[in-house]
């Protein structure tokens, strides 16, 4: 590997000779794959867009000019190329560089992301900005295919030619977003990108591209043919399946689809581009994961991982079943014997587990791309069939579809069953991935049931409560990765809607442990039993509804209630405990461990809940202030 300097701004990259730059996509790469095994964090998009960075980087610059990124999981290259190389290795670690862009961290991230299909409308906010401001900035939005799933993307194309003259749209091509990309659309750039007319095109490229660049750049061209099929202008005036016609009649002068690669190309395509006056799309195609044969081997797994091996790209096993694993595998048992059962889920097979139910139950299972909202309306005209629709999508996704949520699902009281995956904090994923809100906007709408188990074996319990629910919509919310090891018995069984579970019935101090918090409880318990305190103990099953015959009983047995949820504390579980108690006349203090009203930023679990007071140590502080 060449001795080549760390970037330490996009002067420094400027500097480099031309020759140079692919070597300095090299030393990217090799730091990528070799932070990342460390650190854990998005590697296969990341290793997708080194020379795309690069590009952007010598062309443009930042911060005058502004990169939306659609997502923002694919700025890594981005952040070593704008004073963040040293830092790299600190990348969703806590008190480190985060996974996605993110405004508070440096000027060059002008827009934070992290949910898919947002960023063509707000790098339109960004060219209308410029335009009544009368600056004269770039604006550069580089958006996956996977975001042209989305419905928001198209809302958004409607408005763009109309409102503005100058922007950008690279449309990074690799047929992935977390999984393979699914429906129509998919359909098309593929067929844009792999159709045999582009075979015949390179003379035409090789044309445009002499006269954007001079006979220098079309000597390069030569090697469009086998690599990039081609850089031309559509202009037919009968489209055929070939031509690009979906973006100009939207208003986008269309380019492409060249090699996302070609650094000297690329380059050549963006110097062109900025002197435009009109909207226009770069279509280029990249390998997702490229350099690194693993990565390119199972892009899925590599689009987001923990830690692995280099050599092998192994991950380290967690030893037990994670929450996500055990739902798939209970809910596609469950479809064998109930042939209504269908299952549901926006782009993420993999990660809510429902690969198993695609490989054994393909005919019921369907993956509608990254679409939340249309994921719950298809649920909701599946549930009026009769059918049994498990949606499954993270807790932070599901808020696109609140709408639905109230509008489709609780007005007509359709049994659609919400499974929200990452029910909690998600770590070092920060406050886009948090599932942190979800009870606080379920809790108000009436019709819908929503739980959280304490463990694994009663997840199977609800699931199976849940399959067999048909009097309205119901919900389960769960935490990312494993729980504390129980195994699910064989059959499970059905659960009283509303009824909790009393673990321990007698003590001074009533403690209430939603879900995966239920373990702290029992420390909390632990640590008041070596003051003298004895505690009593319930696992309350049901956030909706609420179990109010038991709290109210123990909040007139005990001195204090003190309730724990890995949610937020504005409207949270605790929030209903408080509501309940004080509706029946209870004045008992209700002491609440959870998060506070803030935006959690990432890092390792246990750091952050240690910060922010979320432990068995900080609620027996809290428990004895109430009892004195």
């Amino acid at each position: 590997m060449p001795d080549l300097p760390a970037i330490k701004s996009a002067a420094d990259l400027k500097n480099l000779p031309p020759e140079q730059l692919p070597e300095l996509a090299e030393k990217i790469r090799e730091i990528l794959i070799k932070t990342l095994a460390e650190t854990g964090g998005h590697l296969g998009p990341n290793l997708g867009v080194v020379e795309l960075s690069i590009a952007l980087h010598s062309v443009f610059d930042t911060p005058k000019d502004k990169f939306v990124w659609d997502v923002a999981h694919q700025a890594y290259v981005h952040k070593m190329l704008t004073g963040r190389w040293d830092r790299i290795h600190t990348i969703r670690q806590y008190e480190g560089l985060n996974g996605f862009a993110l405004r508070s961290e440096s000027e060059h991230d002008c827009y934070g992301a992290g949910h898919a299909g947002t960023a063509v409308s707000a790098a339109l906010g960004f060219a209308v900005g410029r335009d009544l401001k009368g600056s004269d900035e770039h604006v550069v939005c580089v958006a996956g295919d996977a975001a042209f799933t989305c419905g928001v993307t198209f809302e958004a194309l409607n408005n763009a030619a109309a409102q503005t003259k100058r922007l950008i749209l690279v449309l990074n091509d690799n047929e992935w977003s977390i999984d393979r990309n699914v429906g129509a659309i998919a359909k098309y750039f593929n067929h844009i990108a792999t159709h045999p007319t582009y075979a015949t095109l390179h003379q035409t490229a090789a044309g445009l591209l002499e006269k954007i660049g001079g006979k220098t750049i079309r000597r390069l061209a030569g090697k469009v043919e086998e690599s990039a099929k081609g850089l031309f202008l559509t202009t037919s005036a009968q489209p055929s399946p070939t031509t690009s016609v979906i973006f100009e009649e939207f208003g986008f002068r269309y380019y492409g689809p060249i090699d996302g690669h070609d650094i000297p190309l690329l380059i050549k395509t963006f110097e062109f581009l900025k002197t435009q006056n009109e909207p226009v799309i770069l279509h280029i195609i990249t390998e997702k994961g490229r350099g690194y044969k693993p990565a390119l081997e199972d892009p899925g797994k590599f689009h987001g991982l923990g830690k692995y091996s280099i050599e092998t790209g192994e991950t380290p096993s967690t030893g037990t079943p994670t929450y996500s694993a055990i739902f798939a595998r209970s809910v596609t048992d469950f479809a064998k014997t109930d042939e209504k059962i269908v299952a549901i889920t926006g782009a993420m097979p993999g990660g809510t587990g429902l690969s198993v139910f695609k490989k054994e139950i393909p005919e019921r299972y369907y993956d509608v791309g990254i679409a939340e909202e249309h994921a719950a309306l298809f649920a909701c005209g599946l549930a009026a069939q009769g059918l049994k629709p498990f949606l499954t999508i993270y807790s932070t996704f599901m808020q696109r579809a609140y709408d639905m949520i109230i509008h489709d699902m609780a007005i007509q009281n359709l049994p659609v069953r919400l499974c929200m995956d990452r029910g909690g904090l998600s770590g070092d994923d920060g406050p886009t991935h948090h599932g942190l809100f979800d009870i606080g906007y379920l809790r108000p709408v009436p019709n819908l049931v929503h739980m959280q188990p304490k463990d694994e074996d009663e997840h199977v319990d609800m699931l199976w409560t849940m399959a067999n629910y048909d009097k309205g919509p119901i919900a389960i919310r769960y935490p990312r990765g494993s729980g504390t090891g129980v195994k699910p018995k064989d059959k499970p069984v059905l659960l009283e809607i509303g009824k909790a579970e009393v673990v321990e019935p007698n003590g001074e101090v009533a403690l209430v442990g939603l879900g995966s918090m239920f373990e702290m409880a029992v420390e909390t318990r632990d640590l008041l039993a070596k003051r003298g305190i004895t505690a009593a103990l319930i696992n309350p099953r049901w956030i909706k509804p609420l179990d109010g015959e038991v709290l109210e009983r123990f909040a007139k047995q005990c001195k204090v209630v003190c309730t724990f949820e890995d949610h937020v504390l504005h409207n949270g579980f605790g929030c209903g405990v408080i509501e309940h108690l004080n509706d029946a006349g209870l004045k008992t203090p209700v002491v609440r461990i959870g998060w506070p009203d803030e935006f959690i930023e990432h890092g390792n679990v246990p750091a952050l809940r240690k910060k922010h007071g979320l432990t068995a140590e900080a609620a027996v502080e809290k428990i004895l202030a109430a009892l004195k």
